[in-house]
C-alpha cells in the first residue's frame, strides 16, 4: 500500500494567496496575541502612574513621546480589530456569515469597521 503521492507540492511561498477569510483568521490570532502582551506594558505603565505623584509625572512623560504614543496607537488597533473579529466570529457561532461569500464580506466589513476605529484612536492618541 506504499502509493507515491502524484499530487503536485507548491513550496514557493510568494505564489500562494490566501482568501480574504483566511488573513482575518489569522490576524484575529495575532491581534489576540498582541493584546495579551500589551497588557503587561499598560499595567506596567498603570504602575508607575499610581505609585506617587512623581510617577504619575513620569508616565506622563512616557506617553508624550511619539514611540510611545505609536505604540498605544498599535495597541488600540489590535485591541479594536480582536474586538471586531471576535464579534464576527460570535455571530458564525450563531449561524450567520457561514457562507463563503458572505463570510468573505462579514471579513471585508470587519477591516473596514477596524480601520475606522483605528483612526479614531489616532486622533484620540495624538
Amino acid at each position: 500500500m506504499d502509493k507515491k503521492k502524484t499530487r503536485p507540492v507548491n513550496l514557493d511561498l510568494q505564489t500562494i494567496h490566501f482568501p480574504i477569510t483566511a488573513i482575518a483568521s489569522i490576524l484575529h490570532r495575532v491581534s489576540g496575541v498582541i493584546t495579551f502582551v500589551a497588557v503587561g506594558i499598560l499595567l506596567w505603565l498603570l504602575s508607575i502612574s499610581l505609585s506617587s505623584p512623581k510617577g504619575f509625572m513620569e508616565a506622563a512623560s512616557y506617553v508624550d513621546g511619539f514611540f510611545v504614543k505609536f505604540i498605544l496607537w498599535g495597541i488600540l488597533t489590535a485591541l479594536f480589530y480582536h474586538i471586531v473579529g471576535g464579534i464576527r466570529h460570535l455571530c458564525q457561532d450563531l449561524g450567520y456569515f457561514e457562507e463563503l461569500e458572505s463570510g468573505a464580506k462579514s471579513a471585508q466589513i470587519s477591516f473596514i469597521i477596524t480601520g475606522v476605529l483605528a483612526l479614531v484612536a489616532g486622533i484620540i492618541v495624538w
